[in-house]
């Protein structure tokens, strides 16, 4: 493709991400530093609208950060970027059918259930608070704790979703820290989930997430 002139590539033979770093954002830019990839990284401000932009419409087509350009691919979706990833370089996630297919059932687990319910539950316990009844964010809420309590049996005698890590924690953990942005952890019972608290600080710890999350 050709450079976009608002975002222009400063290597154009490297990966180019588009991001921003909200919990989805950061996802794709800790793979790449987790994978030491080179790659460009491009500021999509979407709290000034920048995912609107024509050029990056042209790139993802539902206006939503993150979005990855390599060479002539175009990708959307920041689970997808993931997989890609790791279909690329063979890392961060196994190439046995048995174990791809558990990584990608972890994956999915976040991008239908844990971002979209945390997210939800955020907007409306942070943004819409007293513009709106109590409902929705009871409802949310209560349906996050269940995922929580989820992960926490699945974290029983494992470090990692999967026993090694993979894009699966990758695309899970950065929601965890996003309940600590939305000073939600008492009211979501966070305590009460001891080994989320250390799977989600092990992965805090870890320095290609540390360099991958500004």
């Amino acid at each position: 493709m050709s450079s976009p002139t608002r975002w222009p590539a400063q290597h154009p033979d490297r990966l180019q991400l588009f991001s921003f770093p909200t919990p989805n954002g950061k996802k794709a830019r800790i793979a790449l530093e987790e994978l030491e990839l080179p790659y460009d990284y491009h500021l999509v401000d979407i709290l000034k609208g920048d995912q609107f932009d024509p050029e990056f419409v042209a790139i993802n087509p539902n206006s939503k950060i993150p979005a990855l350009v390599d060479g002539p691919v175009r990708i959307m979706e920041s689970g997808a970027i993931l997989h890609y990833l790791a279909k690329k370089t063979g890392r961060l996630m196994p190439t046995d059918p048995v174990g791809e297919n558990e990584v990608l059932q972890w994956l999915f687990f976040q991008v239908g259930g844990v971002g979209p319910m945390i997210g939800q539950f955020g907007h409306f316990y942070k943004y819409a608070k007293g513009k709106t009844d109590t409902y929705a964010e009871q409802r949310y809420a209560t349906e996050v704790i269940r995922l929580l309590g989820v992960l926490d049996t699945r974290l029983t005698g494992r470090d990692w979703l999967t026993g090694s890590f993979s894009i699966a924690d990758i695309a899970t953990a950065p929601w965890i820290a996003g309940i600590d942005f939305y000073g939600a952890g008492e009211v979501l019972q966070l305590a009460r989930f001891e080994r989320v608290r250390d799977w989600a600080a092990r992965f805090a710890a870890r320095p290609a997430v540390v360099r991958g999350s500004v």
